[in-house]
């Protein structure tokens, strides 16, 4: 992968599902355990994200999905959506495929009217807390998590 410009960011489409589901495991499993919340949401991933007003991006290259991530619509009133279940392929990190993905989910939620992105990570993942920094989000407390891995939380404010 020499030129990410050949990098397409896909809106959700179902040919995609299972790409998000093991790219999702795999990283997860890596670096800590499988929850429950985790297979709910990749499992059911039109339900539970799609259906109610969020989406899911794929990075495709030659038909093979790199990366994806999820905006999911939020029920509360501290943020509009949230960035989730953001995976790479091992292969293709540190190309830019996530800043592709994070950058084209954050486009589409302003054009959705969003004015704040929240997201949660852990602080050993480096590269992903230094991807979500250069883009604007700040960490924050104070809301709960479902996942026990969560030791950070991040919210971006949009400029609407």
């Amino acid at each position: 992968m020499n030129n990410k410009d050949q990098v397409e960011i896909a809106a959700y489409n179902s040919k995609y599902q299972k790409s998000f589901k093991d790219l999702n495991i795999e990283w997860i499993s890596n670096y800590f355990e499988i929850e429950p919340n985790d297979i709910k949401a990749l499992d059911h991933a039109e339900e539970y994200i799609i259906n109610k007003g969020g989406e899911i991006f794929s990075a495709v290259l030659n038909d093979e999905v790199l990366g994806v991530c999820a905006l999911i619509k939020s029920d509360g009133k501290n943020y509009d959506y949230e960035l989730a279940k953001m995976a790479v392929s091992p292969k293709a990190q540190g190309k830019g495929v996530g800043l592709l993905l994070a950058e084209s989910a954050i486009k589409w939620a302003s054009e959705k009217g969003a004015s704040k992105i929240y997201l949660e990570s852990n602080t050993k993942l480096t590269p992903a807390i230094k991807l979500y920094e250069k883009l604007g989000f700040k960490r924050i407390t104070g809301i709960s998590s479902a996942y026990n891995r969560v030791d950070i939380q991040m919210l971006l404010t949009l400029n609407s």
